[in-house]
């Protein structure tokens, strides 16, 4: 029997960290951000849509869209946010099916789909289990100024502006304690996954 796993957290929860101890034992990871990217891509059908909404403006010279130039339009219009979303959301969601579909068809016992928006964009359905990488706020706001080199300020709307880590904490199935170090935090995966019998 096969299990997909939702990943998700906060900015500075540790999510990649976790994304990646899953990739070190070889259980294959489906990044939500990376396809986003890739759907954009020239060539493909949501590049074409986000330049005949948004116009040649947001492209670079070489032709590729210019992601700042597009984010400062859409961070303060939440209608043109909206469009953009309607373009990009539905092609990530059919991307990650597919590769979903085949790590399974191959036969890999466990997949993880890493989805930062897995409680907001209603995605659950896509998965098996949920699993939140959490840190109280004083460790996120600490860890988001020290690796992004913000402000208190920045770095706390930034934090303000996404769904609290308490509140995916109590929508998740399970969650990891990334509080504590990097050892504590795969000894609580491994755990996971013995539990689930992905591992043994």
């Amino acid at each position: 029997m096969s299990l997909v796993i939702g990943l998700t957290g906060g900015i500075a929860s540790g999510k990649s960290t976790v994304a990646k101890m899953f990739a070190d034992l070889d259980i294959p990871v489906i990044d939500a951000d990376v396809i986003a990217r890739e759907v954009v891509e020239p060539g493909e059908a949501s590049y074409k849509q986000v330049v005949d909404v948004f116009g040649n403006e947001i492209l670079k010279e070489d032709g590729s869209i210019d992601r700042p130039k597009l984010g400062s339009i859409i961070f303060s219009n939440e209608e043109k946010r909206e469009q953009l979303n309607q373009i990009v959301h539905p092609a990530v969601r059919k991307r990650m099916l597919k590769k979903k579909e085949d790590y399974l068809s191959q036969g890999e016992k466990c997949v993880v789909l890493d989805i930062p928006l897995l409680f907001e964009g209603k995605l659950t359905f896509l998965v098996d289990q949920t699993l939140v990488v959490f840190v109280d706020e004083k460790t996120q706001l600490k860890r988001l100024m020290e690796r992004n080199q913000l402000s208190k300020e920045e770095a706390t709307d930034r934090i303000t502006s996404q769904m609290p880590l308490t509140e995916k904490a109590s929508l998740a199935d399970e969650v990891i304690d990334n509080n504590q170090s990097i050892e504590e935090s795969k000894k609580q995966l491994l755990d996971l996954l013995k539990k689930w019998e992905v591992i043994e």
